[in-house]
């Protein structure tokens, strides 16, 4: 049997955790993310590197609560070791990531960060083809139980209308009952995007989302994440510029490791540095 992707959100905080010298697991009793600063996510002057090889260098980047940021840069640029750090699969050599105000990302495991609320999507999606998409939702909000365990545990009320609210989003109501094996690719992209929302992350990373995708399913997608945006906070890895200049509020380009320019799409499609290294004259 595939194993469980890592969609486990639920809150996981020790109370104790009340400055950023603490292990980072949580600032105060009621389990609530410290936002006080309007900042979701802090990194600052994070260095990783692999046998010599500098994939992230001085790299700083502030993602404002409610934000919908995206990533755009060369293959190579370090887009997916940023995200790597971000969700814990890689640990930086240096520098700091918050999440809100007192998570330490660098001393949470891969699992405390997902159940702190941070989600992610990778470019290729990952659904339990033979289940249905309504038990792919199911199963998304069980985490802490087996497969089949999950499948035959009774749903309350509150997750089923959570469910329900979930399909419209991503509109696959008429789907429900359909085996996710049988869904199109974009299809199949949006209820991996729904197993997360059922969950309520406060973060979502989103790897290409759109790659793949008919124009119908990428206008769709827009319009979904432009949704969410407010809702939750959202950072974007894409190529399809036509797509970033749909939903972004803000672009931070990156090259070499670090950041080399930030602003609207149009500030950094004017800028000679990013023209000369990524989107050419």
């Amino acid at each position: 049997m595939r194993a469980v992707p890592h969609l486990m959100l639920e809150p996981a905080y020790d109370p104790s955790g009340a400055s950023r010298d603490a292990i980072g697991i949580g600032s105060s009793a009621s389990g609530q993310l410290d936002l006080r600063h309007g900042t979701i996510l802090t990194l600052e002057d994070i260095n990783v590197s692999f046998d010599g090889f500098k994939a992230l260098r001085n790299l700083t980047l502030y993602i404002g609560v409610g934000e919908l940021r995206c990533i755009i840069g060369p293959n190579g640029a370090g887009k997916t070791t940023l995200m790597d750090v971000i969700t814990g699969k890689t640990r930086p050599d240096n520098g700091k990531a918050f999440f809100g105000e007192t998570l330490d990302l660098t001393r949470m495991s891969e699992v405390e960060i997902a159940q702190a609320g941070i989600g992610r999507k990778f470019q290729k999606p990952t659904v339990f083809e033979a289940l249905s998409v309504f038990e792919n939702l199911e199963l998304a909000q069980r985490t802490d139980k087996s497969v089949w365990a999950s499948l035959k545990a009774r749903l309350s009320g509150e997750q089923k209308d959570r469910i329900e609210d979930v399909l419209t989003t991503i509109r696959l109501r008429e789907s429900r009952h359909r085996p996710a094996g049988l869904l199109s690719h974009g299809q199949k992209q949006f209820l991996e995007i729904g197993m997360l929302l059922v969950q309520e992350p406060q973060l979502l990373l989103l790897d290409e989302p759109v790659a793949g995708m008919t124009d119908a399913e990428t206008e769709f997608t827009a319009e979904l994440f432009k949704s969410l945006a407010g809702q939750h906070s959202l950072m974007v890895v894409e190529h399809d510029m036509g797509f970033v200049g749909s939903i972004a509020d803000h672009v931070s380009v990156l090259h070499q490791g670090h950041v080399l320019a930030e602003g609207s799409l149009e500030e950094v499609q004017a800028n000679e540095q990013v023209i000369e290294v990524y989107l050419g004259r």
